[in-house]
């Protein structure tokens, strides 16, 4: 008899395709995710770093030159090399380009505006964008940190069906509402008052380093309700 399979299990087999695809490191089923999977879900140490150097080349530049236009130009360019690198080295550029299109719209903004402040709007709009995300799937009973570490796992909606891992997952997703609700506390009055400086230096310590110790907060919750499954032992007869 040819054994059917279920439409459920297609799909996990379609999505974890997909994921694979898009360069997400994946680990079997009940195995513990490592740092490295974490990491590479976001990027990699490339993506970390390309985070952080466009947002320094404004800090730098405004502070010498306390003016707007070589200041939003400087990050634009050194998102534009990241792009140029990658395609030399004919890795996927797509995470350089959207790194681009987020800096030419900031620059393009505070050049609109004449503000050197707006450069940071978009920022505070994506730090708002993800605390309604996060807790919307929050209310719903679908943590947004389990649903990543789901596909992480192979698991896609199996970890629901952990009570440990579903209430860890939640905290996680709790964790992660307050860092954006902090960057939000703690950007959203420099902004309005125009300090500059002070605000682009702040957004770069609330950014990749908050941002990699949240990770690795999460990675501690994690493993403390994954374990890896052990290896099974094959019988003698079964030989």
């Amino acid at each position: 008899m040819v054994q059917r399979v279920s439409e459920p299990e297609s799909f996990r087999e379609a999505l974890g395709n997909a994921v694979r695809k898009a360069g997400i490191a994946k680990v079997a089923p009940g195995e513990v995710p490592t740092a490295k999977s974490l990491l590479a879900a976001v990027g990699g140490a490339r993506g970390l770093v390309e985070a952080i150097l466009p947002g320094l080349g404004f800090l730098v530049t405004f502070a010498i030159t306390q003016k707007l236009l070589p200041s939003v130009i400087a990050p634009v360019a050194v998102s534009l090399v990241f792009v140029v690198i990658r395609l030399l080295r004919r890795s996927n550029p797509t995470q350089a380009i959207a790194g681009v299109f987020g800096v030419a719209l900031s620059a393009g903004l505070a050049l609109w505006t004449g503000r050197a402040e707006d450069n940071f709007v978009l920022g505070l709009i994506i730090n708002v964008c993800s605390v309604a995300v996060l807790l919307a799937s929050i209310l719903v009973r679908w943590p947004l940190i389990g649903l990543i570490v789901g596909l992480l796992t192979n698991e896609i909606t199996e970890w629901k069906k952990s009570p440990a891992k579903r209430k860890v997952l939640t905290l996680a997703t709790w964790l992660w509402v307050g860092l954006f609700s902090l960057r939000l506390i703690v950007q959203a009055p420099m902004y309005f008052s125009g300090k500059v400086e002070l605000l682009a230096a702040t957004k770069l310590l609330m950014g990749v380093p908050l941002y990699a110790a949240m990770l690795w907060v999460t990675w501690l919750l994690i493993t403390s309700v994954y374990r890896k499954l052990p290896e099974p032992t094959q019988s003698p007869l079964g030989r």
